[in-house]
């Protein structure tokens, strides 16, 4: 039951924080839904640069910088990305191929949020100055202990503590792959 209400205070269900939209239940689909209406939005601009001239390249290149751009900026997040919203995202990703403003070897985007996840997950490794670094666990003494097989990182893995703390990005890239 949600706590009484404040007078004077309104109670929302969205709420919008570093540009990114959560609803109440931590789901990321209305955020998802604005980004394919902004993208959306992108592509006729890009129509429109089209028919004045621009070529087929440079669209591609400009849709890289912006459409693509905004999308694998959900890595930090992605754990609260549904599977429809992500198939909604590779069904938008497909039409911008179709009609030429994609390049066709763009991968999926699941990949393309993963190969974002990596990389992030290797620079706050690497840089002890980065604002998430003391979010990640300490290195684990099993792994300067024993000869063990190869994984990206060399940190303990934390105690999982439920649905929220799973959906959360330093304990999806930190348990990533461990199969």
């Amino acid at each position: 039951m949600p706590p009484l209400s404040i007078p004077g205070i309104v109670r929302v269900t969205t709420l919008k924080i570093l540009g990114v939209t959560f609803t109440n239940g931590l789901s990321a689909s209305n955020h998802i839904r604005e980004i394919i209406t902004n993208c959306a939005q992108t592509l006729h601009a890009l129509r429109v640069l089209r028919c004045h001239g621009l070529p087929g390249d440079a669209v591609q290149t400009v849709y890289r910088a912006t459409v693509v751009a905004k999308f694998t900026a959900c890595c930090a997040w992605s754990g609260f990305i549904s599977a429809s919203n992500r198939k909604r995202v590779d069904a938008f990703l497909r039409h911008s191929k179709r009609c030429g403003f994609c390049p066709p070897d763009l991968p999926p985007f699941n990949d393309l949020i993963e190969a974002q996840e990596d990389q992030l997950l290797s620079t706050i490794n690497h840089k002890p100055q980065h604002l998430l670094h003391y979010l990640i666990p300490p290195p684990s003494a099993a792994s300067q202990s024993y000869d063990l097989r190869h994984r990206a990182h060399k940190r303990s893995l934390p105690d999982r503590a439920g649905h929220l703390m799973d959906s959360n990005f330093i304990s999806l890239i930190i348990f990533k792959d461990m199969y």
